[in-house]
């Protein structure tokens, strides 16, 4: 590998100060030499999600200095890899998340941590792949590395027909869960597809009516539907949160475990969904793509000022 300087010149979506989709400003930058555990990705696609509009209005639970560039969940290829990268090689088509601060992400080319970045399964595309990482990984982590859930234990999983929720249906399946799923009325059938065991209308009755004793809760929503789950678990039981920290002396007075956690990507737990994908496990669901100039109309749909799909926004890039 040549140690001469190498540059990659591209568009990226930046910004200067933190605030609403206004803030977002398209520029020409160029990306310079990756640091040792680093490689530089051709981005193919970008997946936008609503962590990017937190830190984009000042919101993000990181550390983020300005100036920034948005954006985490990337696929491409490599083009420029740092001496320390052994797992990967220039040519390789990846996926992944750019790094621990979820940014750089929305560029033509972007620095990434090598050990956060897998090889894209062959069975999807750059745009699928772009829409997989921190939503999937969540699901397999809240499921697994934080309830420590296994087969035959019971799960409740809020937002089941949300992005993440959606993943963890699938996970609870193949790993032989017993779910229990709310999702509004119109999403039933969909959430049915995916695996779940039964699901409940939300909006038509009140799930702690309906479930008691559950090993845990998978939290994908928040606010009163978190506060009303310590119900239905088991003494012992465990809630997982992905959204929010839960109310402490609320565990404590129903005697189970709370806790919130941030997604942590690696080539290692990116590796697990490569694989489901590789067996044609996993179902992927992509809402919307959207040329990569549209990346602000991208943010206006997470604000609500224009009509958000279900499923996941994707930006497709054309690098020169």
């Amino acid at each position: 590998m040549s140690d001469r300087p190498q540059h990659f010149s591209g568009e990226v979506w930046r910004i200067h100060e933190f605030g609403p989709p206004e803030v977002m400003m398209l520029e020409h930058i160029t990306t310079s030499t990756p640091g040792t555990d680093e490689v530089i990705v051709r981005v193919h696609a970008a997946g936008v999600g609503p962590w990017d509009g937190w830190i984009r209005s000042g919101n993000s639970a990181l550390p983020q200095p300005l100036p920034l560039i948005l954006g985490s969940d990337i696929s491409g290829e490599v083009v420029a890899m740092g001496s320390d990268v052994d797992h990967l090689a220039v040519g390789d088509q990846v996926y992944g998340v750019t790094n621990k601060r979820f940014c750089g992400g929305y560029a033509q080319y972007a620095a990434a941590k090598a050990s956060m970045l897998d090889r894209k399964p062959p069975s999807i595309d750059y745009v699928a792949a772009a829409s997989l990482p921190v939503i999937a990984v969540t699901a397999w982590q809240a499921l697994f590395d934080q309830a420590g859930l296994m087969q035959g234990q019971t799960v409740l999983i809020h937002g089941a027909a949300g992005n993440v929720g959606a993943f963890a249906v699938q996970f609870a399946k193949s790993a032989g869960l017993n779910s229990i799923c709310t999702a509004s009325s119109e999403d039933i059938e969909r959430v049915r597809s995916l695996g779940a065991g039964r699901v409940i209308d939300y909006k038509a009755a009140l799930f702690e009516d309906e479930v008691h004793d559950v090993d845990a809760v998978m939290d994908f929503v928040g606010g009163e539907s978190q506060t009303r789950s310590f119900k239905v678990l088991k003494r012992g039981g465990m809630l997982i949160s992905a959204v929010s920290k839960p109310d402490q002396m609320l565990a404590e007075r129903h005697e189970v475990t709370a806790g919130f956690f941030l997604v942590d990507v690696s080539t290692e737990s990116l590796r697990r969904i490569s694989d489901l994908l590789n067996e044609n496990a996993l179902e992927v669901n992509v809402g919307l793509t959207l040329p990569f100039e549209q990346a602000r109309d991208a943010h206006l749909m997470l604000e609500g000022q224009l009509p958000q799909p279900k499923g996941k926004i994707v930006l497709v890039t054309d690098p020169a």
